[in-house]
This record gives structure tokens, sequence and C-alpha cells, in this order.
């Protein structure tokens, strides 16, 4: 019987998969949002469970995790996109779209809410003109939910832009607001 030559293509390399030739590759791309995913997960794929670690960097660096970063941190990860994508969808921090200049995050926790937090959040809907997960329509605010600021004895709390507010009421917040977009960059 003859014996057959074992043949290198893709689909056998590992290629196919991912690992590190499709990271070469995404590291030469001409799209940015690729190039820097790529050099992210280069940098950081070498942590153990480095999927979570890789997703807030790429999402500090572009704003966001776009769907075209999803397939590069798949394939450089030995992952599928599915379960990329889940990881994403799960955890309300992660986003795929940019957020606006700032971001108004209200406390939904019950601490929060029984000192009057659900008619905060609704004020803060009002004000914005948008619901959670979503930006204003200027583009000045990404309004998102957060559950627990650690202000449980001073609530009801807020944070923009990483900085924490306790006691906050609808003229309060209105205020924090006018004073954000007012402050110097």
């Amino acid at each position: 019987m003859p014996q057959r030559e074992a043949k290198s293509d893709l689909a056998s390399s590992g290629g196919a998969r991912g690992g590190q030739m499709a990271l070469d590759a995404a590291q030469a791309s001409p799209t940015p949002a690729i190039a820097a995913t790529a050099r992210i997960v280069a940098r950081l794929k070498h942590l153990p469970g480095p999927l979570l670690p890789v997703l807030h960097e790429v999402q500090h660096e572009l704003g966001c995790i776009p769907a075209e970063a999803v397939q590069t941190i798949a394939e450089a990860l030995n992952l599928s996109r599915a379960e990329v994508h889940g990881v994403i969808t799960f955890y309300p921090h992660f986003r795929s779209e940019p957020a606006a200049r700032h971001t108004l995050e209200v406390c939904r926790a019950e601490a929060c809410q029984a000192m009057g937090g659900d008619h905060l959040a609704a004020h803060a809907q009002a004000t914005l003109g948008c619901g959670f997960h979503a930006s204003s329509a200027d583009g000045n605010f990404t309004l998102e939910p957060v559950y627990c600021l650690g202000l449980c004895a001073q609530s009801p709390a807020v944070m923009i832009d990483g900085h924490p507010h306790a006691r906050v009421t609808a003229d309060k917040l209105d205020r924090l607001l006018t004073r954000t977009l007012e402050a110097k960059p």
C-alpha cells in the first residue's frame, strides 16, 4: 500500500481554529480595531483565564467591544465567537457600541431603591431622554444601571465618570449633570 504524504494547509495547521497564525494575521490588519485587539490579546493571552482581562482592556482602549474584535478574540484564544459574545452580553459592564462623552451610573440595588432610587432612575431617564444601556441624543451621557456603589448608608447613589455621589435627589442630579457638562475635559 502506498504511503500518503501529509499536507499542511490552513485547516490542519490550527489557523482555521485560530491560535498564533490568526493572531499574527490580525496584528497586521489594516482595520485599527482588529490590530488593537490583536495587540491586546498578544499581551494578555498567557494569563490564566485571559478572556475577561482581554475584554476589559479592549473596551478601555476602544471605548467598546466592536463586532470585529469578537472574531479576533475568539480566534486568538481558541474560543468560539458564541462563547466570547456570551460573556460580553452576560456582563452589563461590556458594550458593543461606544459610550457617550460621560457615563452616568444609577445604583439599582435594594438599599438605594428603598431610599428613592426608583424615582431617581426615572428622573435620570426622563432628563437624558433614554433608557438604561443607551445614550442621550446629544451624545453627552450614557445611562447605565449599577448594582451597588457601596454607599448604602447614604443612598440613593450615582456615579458620574467614575466619581461616586451620595444622597442624590432629582435636583442634586440635575446640578451634577450640569456641572459635568461645564467642566473642562
